[in-house]
C-alpha cells in the first residue's frame, strides 16, 4: 500500500514495512513474517518503530475518530485563547492601535511558522509522535485565532462562524461523496493533488519572500487573482480530505496499530485547517 502523501509515506505501516517485536517483517494486516530476527535482543520487549504487537490494538474508526477531536479541540482551545487574551481591535471601521496590531501580527507569525515547522516534521517523521501533533495543533490554534480575529474585525458579520461551519460542511460532504460513490482513488490522483498542494505552499513561500522586500506577488490579496488562489486552494483542500479518508479505509483494512490514528487525525487536521483558511478569504473576498 505505498503512499504518495508525505504524510503517510513515511510510515512504515502504510508502506509495508511494519516489523514486529521481534524484527520480523510483517505485511498488512496478515501478520505474516519472513525469516530473520532484530540484531539486538534488547529492542524485543521495548517495541520498536513499526511495531505491531497485538497489545497496542489495532486502528480503528473510533480511535481515528477520538483522536482527531483530540487535535481539533486542541485548535479550537488555543484559538479561542489567543481571540481574547490579544487585545480587542475595537468596531469595524476603527482606528487600529498599533499595539494591537503587533500582538496579532506576533500571534500569527510565531504561531504559524511553529506549526509549518511542526507540520514538516510530523510529515517526514516515521514514527507518529503524539506530542509533537497536539504541539502543532497548539500553535497552528493561536494563528487561527489571530487570523480570524483580523478577519471579523474587517468583515465582522459573523464571518468566522460562517466559515467553520462551511468547513465541517465541506467535510460531511466530502466524506459522504466518498462512501456513497465509492471513489477510488488512483496514484496518478495522489500525485496530481501533492504536487499541486506543494506547488501552492511554494507560491506562498514566494510570496512571503516578496512580501519582506515590500513586494506582492496578489496570491492572498483580496483581488481576482487572490480569488481564484483561494478557490484553487478550497478545491485542493477537499481533494486532501478524499486522500485522508482512503488512507484511513486502506490502515484500518490494513490492521495498522492503534498508535497510527495519531497520523490519521493530523492529515485531517492540516486538511481541515486549510479549507478553513481559503473559506474565510473567499468570504472577505466576496463581501468585500
Amino acid at each position: 500500500m505505498q503512499s504518495n502523501n508525505p504524510v503517510f509515506r513515511n510510515s512504515n505501516e502504510f508502506n509495508g514495512r511494519a516489523t514486529n517485536a521481534y524484527g520480523n517483517q510483517v505485511y498488512g494486516g496478515s501478520g505474516a513474517t519472513h525469516q530473520g530476527y532484530g540484531s539486538d535482543p534488547s529492542t524485543w520487549s521495548v517495541g520498536t518503530p513499526g511495531d505491531t504487537r497485538a497489545g497496542t490494538g489495532p486502528m480503528t474508526i473510533d480511535s481515528v475518530v477520538q483522536k482527531t477531536g483530540l487535535s481539533l479541540l486542541v485548535v479550537l482551545v488555543f484559538a479561542f485563547a489567543t481571540w481574547v487574551l490579544t487585545p480587542a481591535l475595537g468596531a469595524s471601521g476603527s482606528t487600529l492601535s498599533p499595539a494591537a496590531v503587533s500582538q496579532l501580527s506576533a500571534a500569527m507569525a510565531v504561531g504559524g511558522l511553529g506549526a509549518f515547522a511542526l507540520s514538516m516534521a510530523n510529515s517526514f517523521k516515521r514514527v507518529i509522535s503524539p506530542a509533537l501533533v497536539l504541539a502543532f495543533c497548539a500553535l497552528e490554534g493561536v494563528a487561527l485565532g489571530a487570523f480570524s480575529k483580523f478577519f471579523d474585525y474587517q468583515y465582522g458579520g459573523g464571518i468566522v462562524i460562517q466559515a467553520v461551519i462551511g468547513t465541517f460542511a465541506a467535510f460531511a460532504g466530502t466524506l459522504a461523496a466518498y462512501k456513497f460513490f465509492e471513489i477510488q482513488v488512483s496514484n496518478k490522483f495522489r500525485m496530481g493533488v501533492m504536487a499541486a498542494v506543494f506547488g501552492m505552499i511554494g507560491l506562498s513561500l514566494l510570496q512571503l519572500v516578496v512580501g519582506v522586500f515590500g513586494g506582492d506577488l496578489g496570491f492572498y490579496g483580496l483581488t481576482p487573482l487572490g480569488f481564484v488562489f483561494s478557490l484553487v486552494g478550497l478545491v485542493l483542500g477537499i481533494f486532501m480530505l478524499i486522500l485522508d479518508f482512503d488512507f484511513v479505509e486502506n490502515g484500518i483494512r490494513a490492521g495498522l496499530p492503534e498508535r497510527e490514528s495519531w497520523r490519521a487525525a493530523f492529515g485531517l487536521t492540516v486538511s481541515l485547517v486549510w479549507i478553513y483558511t481559503n473559506l474565510l478569504r473567499i468570504l472577505a473576498i466576496i463581501r468585500r
